[in-house]
C-alpha cells in the first residue's frame, strides 16, 4: 500500500490494538467477523467502491457500513469497519486487504492472550515446509476446481487435533479465500504478521542437526543484537548444510555452514 492507504491501515491497526487492550473483547469472534467482512467486500466490488469513494463524506460511509453490518457482526467489528471507511483509501481493494489483515491479527491476539502465539508461529512455518515438499498436497489445496468446503475438510483432517485451532483457522481461511495470492506468499505474510505482533523479525534457520536450547538462545541473542529487534527462529534441519547454520531474514542470508565454506574455498582455488 502507498500514500493514503498506508496511513489508513496504520490508523486501523491502532484501533485494533486499542480493542485488544480490552480483555472483555472476544478476539477470536472479532477475527471471525472481520473475515466475514473481508469475504463480503471481496465479493461485492460495487460496495467496496462506494465505501472508499472520496466524493462521499466519511460519516455517510461509516453510517452505511453500520447499517449493512448491524446484526450481521458484533458491535466492535461494525465500529472498527465504520472507522476504517471514514479514512481515505488510495484503492478500493486496499480496504479489503486491510480488513483481512486485521482479521488475521485478531486471531494472533487470541493466540497471544492464551500464551500459544509461539506455537502458532511454529505450526505455520512447519505447514509451509510440508506444502513445499509435498506437491500432491499443494495441488489439492490450490486446485481451482475443488470446492472451498472440500479444501476445508482436507485441512481439518490434516490439522484438526494436531495443530492449535488458531493455526487451523488461519490456514483454512488462506486456502479457501486466497484472493489471488499463492499459498506460499500467504503463509509468509501470516508468519510476518505473527512476528510483528511481538515486534519481532522472523529468521529461517537451517542446520545439519537440531540446535539445543543454549545454541538457540545464543543465536537469538546474536541476531537481536545485530538487527536491534527480537528475532523469532523458525528451525529446519537440513543435512545438506553439512554443519553450522544458515540464517535467512527477509531477503538477507547469513551463511555459516561448512558447505558454504567449502564452496568458497573451491571458488578461490578455481580463481
Amino acid at each position: 500500500m502507498s500514500g493514503a492507504s498506508r496511513e489508513a491501515l496504520a490508523s486501523a491497526r491502532e484501533s485494533l490494538d486499542a480493542l485488544a487492550d480490552n480483555t472483555s473483547v472476544d478476539a477470536a469472534k472479532l477475527a471471525e467477523d472481520l473475515a466475514a467482512v473481508t469475504a463480503l467486500l471481496d465479493r461485492e466490488v460495487s460496495l467496496r467502491r462506494v465505501l472508499t469513494d472520496p466524493a462521499q463524506s466519511g460519516e455517510a460511509k461509516a453510517e452505511l457500513a453500520r447499517r449493512l453490518l448491524g446484526g450481521q457482526v458484533g458491535g466492535e467489528t461494525a465500529d472498527l469497519v465504520a472507522g476504517m471507511v471514514r479514512s481515505r483509501w488510495s484503492r478500493s481493494r486496499d480496504l479489503v486487504d486491510a480488513v483481512e489483515e486485521l482479521a488475521d491479527s485478531a486471531d494472533f491476539i487470541a493466540a497471544q492472550r492464551t500464551g500459544v502465539l509461539d506455537d502458532v508461529e511454529d505450526e505455520l512455518f512447519r505447514f509451509g515446509r510440508i506444502v513445499t515438499s509435498n506437491g500432491e498436497l499443494r495441488s489439492a489445496l490450490t486446485d481451482k476446481v475443488a470446492s472451498r468446503s472440500a479444501k476445508a475438510e482436507l485441512l481439518h483432517s490434516l490439522l484438526g487435533g494436531r495443530a492449535n485451532p488458531v493455526t487451523e483457522r488461519l490456514v483454512i481461511r488462506l486456502v479457501t479465500h486466497p484472493r489471488g495470492r499463492s499459498l506460499e506468499s500467504g503463509l509468509n505474510a501470516l508468519s510476518k504478521l505473527a512476528a510483528d505482533r511481538r515486534d519481532r523479525m522472523v529468521a529461517e534457520v537451517r542446520s545439519a542437526v537440531p540446535l539445543n536450547d543454549q545454541q538457540k538462545q545464543r543465536l537469538g541473542e546474536a541476531l537481536a543484537k545485530l538487527y536491534g529487534r527480537r528475532v523469532h527462529l523458525n528451525l529446519d534441519v537440513d543435512p545438506e548444510v553439512l554443519g553450522g547454520v544458515q540464517v535467512r531474514i527477509g531477503d538477507e542470508i547469513i551463511n555459516g555452514t561448512i558447505a558454504d565454506r567449502l564452496a568458497e574455498a573451491s571458488r578461490r582455488m578455481a580463481g
